[in-house]
């Protein structure tokens, strides 16, 4: 193995001084480098809106919701004491949702509204993480906090009163006047996407008033997990604590297709530039097949000297092995840097054109990014066996040159 790396470094030495072989080598290198370091950004940035999903967005909505599609649910404190008991809830709370229109003067905007019980509810939502100050925790009776979006819509500020414009539910006439409902705004969520273009959060004790509802009646119940990603699993068994007839409704349902095209995004990623890295390691193919040529006789002359063929196979793949060793220190410590600053460039470009083309459309309004080392392992692992793949047959053909012929000519 020593006297390997000895001849693989003098002919590295000796194919420095070779422009067209030595130009070769260094796309190989830069390629290889690229594809590394875009592979780990791609890789990082998928792994920031998976844990941004997770620690945002279900962190938020409800993980599993249980609604009476007829009556109302009656005595909800002991429906919530009683789903409390199952092993995987870690805590329940009672809601009514339904949709309004929100109106400000001459501006109208659909909302949904979730009545809720500050004190339970930030038990099952991290919600008020969403809201400056206090306005969530000590919301009232009289009180609303909109969504951001909801409220540039109705062009309302902080303190001012918008009425909610609620379905009458009561009465027979599927045409009749709607419930006015005057309410204070005191804060808005901030956490962007949908939630700060519909939501409307109400004090459960105003829609029950409005809506003539008893003082423990409500349309549903939202169920805080210790296993966000096994709701499917078990909702069912939790639900069949209920006596009452519910529908269940999993995160999976309105979120699902999120969480599953991320998956798929990492996987055609991951795939695509595979296939850029796999390229330019294929590339030191053709650089050692030139240096092989080029150096022959310099082998032929060793395997005269008594060089075994395993010595000379173990010199090129040791070769090729440098060529992409550099590629892989520099795409690794260049992708990490960037990966790292991911969220920083995103906001320099946002101040510079003047554009966030994420507001509005995802979960989050900036561009997350998470490094894993597990990922860097990988693409290590995986470039490095391309690498010595590409190696292989090099080698081989250098390990079958015939010294009577070459040092004949």
């Amino acid at each position: 193995m020593k006297l390997s790396y000895f001849i693989s470094n003098g002919f590295r030495k000796g194919k420095d001084n070779s422009g067209f072989v030595g130009f070769f080598s260094k796309t190989s290198a830069i390629g290889i480098a690229i594809g590394v370091a875009v592979l780990i950004v791609a890789l990082s940035v998928i792994n920031g809106f998976e844990q941004q999903l997770k620690d945002r967005l279900l962190g938020v909505i409800p993980h599993i919701e249980f609604n009476a599609p007829g009556e109302p649910i009656q005595n909800w404190p002991s429906k919530v004491a009683l789903l409390e008991t199952h092993n995987k809830v870690i805590h329940a709370s009672p809601y009514i949702k339904l949709s309004a229109m929100a109106q400000h003067k001459t501006s109208l905007k659909a909302v949904q509204v979730k009545a809720i019980v500050p004190a339970s509810y930030s038990k099952v939502s991290r919600i008020g993480e969403f809201i400056p100050g206090d306005a969530f925790a000590n919301l009232d009776v009289d009180e609303v906090v909109l969504g951001r979006q909801v409220a540039r819509s109705l062009g309302v500020d902080k303190n001012d009163v918008v009425t909610l414009l609620l379905p009458n539910t009561n009465s027979e006439n599927v045409l009749s006047n709607p419930i006015k409902l005057r309410l204070k705004v005191t804060g808005y969520t901030e956490m962007g996407g949908p939630i700060d273009q519909f939501a409307a959060f109400v004090h459960l004790q105003a829609i029950q008033e409005a809506l003539d509802y008893a003082k423990h009646e409500v349309t549903g119940l939202q169920v805080l997990t210790s296993d966000v990603f096994g709701v499917n699993e078990y909702a069912l068994l939790i639900g069949q604590l209920l006596p009452d007839y519910v529908y269940i409704e999993t995160w999976y349902r309105s979120q699902g297709n999120l969480y599953q095209d991320i998956q798929m995004v990492r996987t055609i990623v991951f795939i695509t530039v595979f296939l850029i890295i796999a390229v330019s390691s294929f590339n030191i193919v053709s650089t050692l097949i030139m240096e092989v040529k080029e150096k022959q006789a310099n082998i032929a002359i060793l395997k005269t000297m008594g060089a075994k063929d395993s010595t000379i196979i173990t010199s090129f793949i040791f070769h090729g092995l440098y060529q992409a060793g550099i590629g892989i220190v520099v795409g690794t410590v260049l992708g990490v840097l960037v990966a790292l600053n991911v969220p920083n460039l995103f906001e320099w470009y946002t101040h510079m054109s003047g554009n966030n083309v994420l507001e509005g459309i995802y979960f989050v309004e900036f561009l997350p990014s998470k490094v894993q080392a597990f990922d860097i392992v990988i693409v290590v692992i995986v470039t490095i066996i391309l690498a010595l793949a590409a190696s292989v047959y090099p080698a081989l053909k250098a390990a079958r040159i015939e010294p009577a012929k070459v040092l004949g000519h």
